[in-house]
């Protein structure tokens, strides 16, 4: 069976010049009229881009006796412009040319579906990423413990930090649970009870939920799923809400007392693991780092917000493991929103967890800075005796003129309460007493006197 001959959408019979004698069309544009053409050159109705291609293909067609196909934006008289791929051929006895076109209309038109088409698959991508982001925020950020279980083989396949802390304990809350299987997760004598449950959520779609008791420390949960379909299959949709258990006496509420007060001490407190991550914060640490919940100062190191963070927490650890206890470490904590606080540290090593407790002071604001040019003043007229007294002398009157200052200083600070300052310059009342005297400070003593001792 032969094949039926392709029809050219359009024939022009040209003269040797490129002149047009005759065209023709094909039925499917035979709503086009090209009489006005006959009589006219080629060039002249190719359109604004075409006039070269077509003297490229009429030289072509009259030294080789055929061009190579190529594509014009062809205009018809009607105004409309459609993209014809011509070829053109010498015939035989050289009386002119004769040039057969192909519509590309087609072929554009459905490139440009093809086009739009990718636009959007790719627009429908980047909504299906926006929605997973969107997902996995709100999957993390969950207060409630929520994971998702393979119903095939009850493999964790995914489990937000809740769940993670619920089944490893608060101190291992970044381990990764993917691909453990459930079942061993749970309390062995619930274990027969969540296998009921997740039977009848898998032939009903969700279950009443039941109490099941998680992890090492066997914590009380009311566990409820429901069954979802994914990518991977149908899966368990499992989420936990904790229990409040009445405590049995006051050595279980011990813990609870201890850790509120730790929470309203207002130096800075952090207990750290061997390495020295943190894993629990008080509220006047997260306000000495600039931070504005627990949750972001947990798992990260201490050494993240000290002046020097490798060598500081190493210097802090090294002492520990050394002594058991740290007093008085100087360093400077550097804020998340850029504050640079002076801070004092103590710090006791060794429970049974190997924890570490670090108590975080502020002095930044024992003595403020601007006595600087005040103390420079004071000591302008010392520089003046060099070379008239000897340094023994030189040295005794700058003692007493910087010991007046802070003296002064610490009253003002204190509003003339005379108990504060001295525990502010670290003194007994006595010595303070006599250097009020000796500086001739006493009628600088203003505010409460604070005699319930004398």
């Amino acid at each position: 069976m032969s094949a039926k001959p392709v029809q050219p959408d359009i024939t022009l019979l040209l003269d040797m010049d490129g002149v047009i004698q005759d065209a023709t069309l094909s039925p499917a544009l035979a709503g086009e009229s090209v009489e006005v053409w006959l009589g006219r050159a080629w060039t002249d109705i190719a359109g604004e881009d075409g006039g070269d291609k077509v003297r490229r293909m009429v030289e072509d067609a009259r030294t080789s006796g055929i061009s190579a196909f190529r594509q014009i934006n062809q205009r018809f008289p009607s105004g409309a412009e459609i993209p014809i791929e011509f070829t053109t051929m010498l015939l035989g006895d050289r009386t002119g040319l004769l040039a057969v076109g192909k519509n590309l209309q087609a072929v554009t038109e459905l490139h440009a579906r093809l086009i739009a088409a990718q636009q959007t698959i790719e627009r429908d991508y980047w909504r299906l990423r926006e929605m997973e982001t969107r997902y996995r925020l709100v999957f993390d950020a969950a207060t409630e413990a929520v994971m998702i279980v393979s119903a095939s083989d009850l493999r964790i396949v995914e489990a937000n930090r809740a769940a993670v802390q619920a089944l490893s304990g608060i101190d291992r809350g970044n381990e990764d649970v993917t691909g453990r299987e459930i079942l061993p997760e749970v309390v062995e004598v619930d274990r027969d009870a969540v296998r009921e449950m997740l039977a009848r959520v898998r032939d009903r779609g969700k279950a009443l939920s039941i109490l099941v008791h998680l992890g090492r420390d066997g914590r009380p949960w009311m566990l409820r799923g429901s069954l979802v379909s994914s990518e991977q299959g149908q899966v368990f949709l499992l989420q936990f809400s904790p229990v409040a258990t009445t405590l049995r006496d006051d050595d279980r509420a011990e813990p609870t007392v201890l850790k509120t007060l730790i929470d309203r001490v207002p130096d800075g407190f952090v207990a750290l693991d061997a390495g020295g991550v943190i894993r629990h914060a008080n509220q006047a640490f997260l306000d000495i780092v600039q931070i504005g919940s627990k949750g972001s100062a947990i798992g990260e190191s201490l050494g993240r917000w000290l002046n020097q963070p490798g060598a500081d927490l190493a210097a802090l650890l090294s002492h520990l493991q050394r002594y058991k206890t740290v007093r008085l470490f100087q360093t400077t904590i550097r804020g998340e929103l850029g504050s640079e606080t002076e801070v004092e540290i103590s710090a006791v090593d060794g429970d049974a967890q190997n924890y570490v407790g670090v108590l975080i002071r502020n002095v930044s604001r024992r003595l403020g800075g601007g006595e600087t040019d005040a103390l420079r003043s004071a000591l302008g007229p010392i520089s003046k005796q060099l070379g008239r007294s000897s340094l023994r002398k030189l040295v005794k009157n700058t003692v007493g003129i910087v010991e007046r200052h802070y003296v002064k200083e610490a009253l003002e600070l204190t509003k003339g309460n005379r108990t504060a300052t001295a525990e502010l310059l670290g003194l007994s009342r006595q010595s303070l007493y006599a250097k009020l005297a000796r500086y001739g400070l006493d009628d600088k003593a203003s505010g409460p006197q604070d005699n319930s001792e004398e």
